[in-house]
């Protein structure tokens, strides 16, 4: 098993929208800065076109994936299965970070549920589409998801998110800029 796609077709897109979980890499320029994984989840993901998918990022108690973007450019998505059919899917490419007013910030966001936590949207210009066996990734079932994003979201109100995006979004661990 093992491909290289030249592009993101309909029964790509499919498996990838059909999958709970997805993870997000990346990681600075520096040789001893941190390598960061992002799980990621939720109704927040969107395949733009065969080679061009985004998400709405949602606030974390960290700014790694947006500081690395914002540095390099250089990411990788991962899905897998965690179904019976074993796979897994790399997406390589070029991200980039828009905030509210950009106007690919307001055609990714309108494509999901409105969330309270919303910090940002993130595009990737997919330079490689493969997939690989997953015979090592465990069968799991998906129970539900997770509302405490949500709920914390709702109780900290517009200026309170403002406010932790200020205190724990502003730089990395590695010190590059984040969301100012």
């Amino acid at each position: 098993m093992g491909k290289v796609f030249d592009e993101i077709d309909a029964s790509l897109q499919a498996w990838i929208e059909d999958q709970p979980m997805w993870f997000v890499a990346t990681a600075p320029l520096a040789g001893d800065g941190h390598v960061n994984v992002s799980p990621r989840g939720h109704d927040c993901l969107s395949v733009l076109g065969p080679k061009r998918v985004a998400w709405v990022d949602y606030t974390g108690s960290g700014i790694e994936t947006i500081a690395h973007l914002r540095e390099n450019g250089r990411i990788c998505l991962m899905w897998n299965s965690f179904g019976r059919r074993p796979r897994i899917v790399r997406l390589h490419g070029v991200g980039t970070v828009w905030l509210p007013g950009d106007s690919v910030f307001e055609e990714v966001v309108a494509l999901h549920p409105q969330h309270p936590s919303t910090r940002a949207v993130v595009s990737v210009a997919v330079t490689r589409i493969s997939d690989s066996c997953g015979w090592g990734v465990p069968v799991m079932d998906v129970v539900d998801e997770r509302d405490i994003l949500r709920v914390t979201a709702e109780k900290k109100g517009a200026s309170g998110m403002n406010a932790y995006r200020s205190e724990k979004n502003a730089v990395s661990i590695d010190g590059l800029p984040g969301l100012e």
